[in-house]
């Protein structure tokens, strides 16, 4: 899953990028608010970290010109402004989520899952798609009531499609959720992990539909 981080906090931004990859995402980092804009302008994100005070840009400012384009991307404001007064106007500029600075990487990654499970209309922690169950937050998978190890980027993938059961994912789309800005994409990565995935669960698991992409067949009401 794909992750642009706007924060110009050197060390901060630093520990969240790490934090968040060790827990499987990739992640952009932009560290202005006119660098952040271009890249909501450019690229496919699954959800934004975002912090207000921000140089060249105001994240406010960010923010309503993303919401002002139509853009659904989940927001996460990550401030140390405690104000009532901050979060409201923050709130009301679009954002979908508040967190203020100290905080624990644990909250944050758990308020991230929460906001892209309700952005793809999912009720439940666990996602479950053609008799797979996969676990966002412990990163475990099911079937057969049978725990599958995944790599990570297996893990990415599957994760991708049971999220949008039921909607074919293009190759370019999938590859939006694999890498970050300056991490080789190899050509034939997400085939690659597709028959792996297929392999260790069932071929039929993922459909795919030539010149389009791939989807799962999924009953969607996890």
């Amino acid at each position: 899953m794909r992750i642009l981080l706007i924060e110009d906090d050197d060390l901060l931004g630093d520990a969240i990028q790490a934090g968040l990859k060790q827990s499987g995402y990739a992640v952009d980092w932009m560290k202005d608010g006119v660098s952040a804009d271009h890249a909501l302008g450019s690229e496919a994100y699954a959800v934004v970290v975002l912090d207000l005070g921000l140089p060249r840009m105001s994240g406010l400012e960010v923010l309503q010109r993303l919401r002002g384009r139509n853009t659904p991307i989940p927001v996460l404001i990550l401030t140390a402004m405690d104000s009532v007064e901050a979060r409201i106007k923050g709130l009301d500029a679009g954002a979908d989520d508040y967190l203020v600075k100290p905080f624990d990487m644990g909250e944050l990654a758990a308020r991230l899952r929460a906001l892209v499970r309700r952005a793809s209309g999912k009720i439940s922690a666990t996602l479950q798609a053609a008799g797979v169950e996969l676990e966002p937050a412990t990163h475990r998978v099911i079937y057969r009531n049978q725990p599958v190890d995944l790599p990570a980027k297996e893990f990415t993938v599957l994760h991708a499609l049971m999220l949008n059961a039921g909607r074919v994912l293009s190759r370019a789309q999938i590859e939006e959720q694999l890498y970050a800005w300056g991490e080789e994409v190899e050509s034939n990565a997400v085939e690659v992990h597709i028959h792996h995935l297929r392999r260790k669960l069932f071929p039929e698991l993922i459909t795919t539909i030539r010149g389009v992409g791939y989807m799962i067949q999924g009953d969607r009401h996890a």
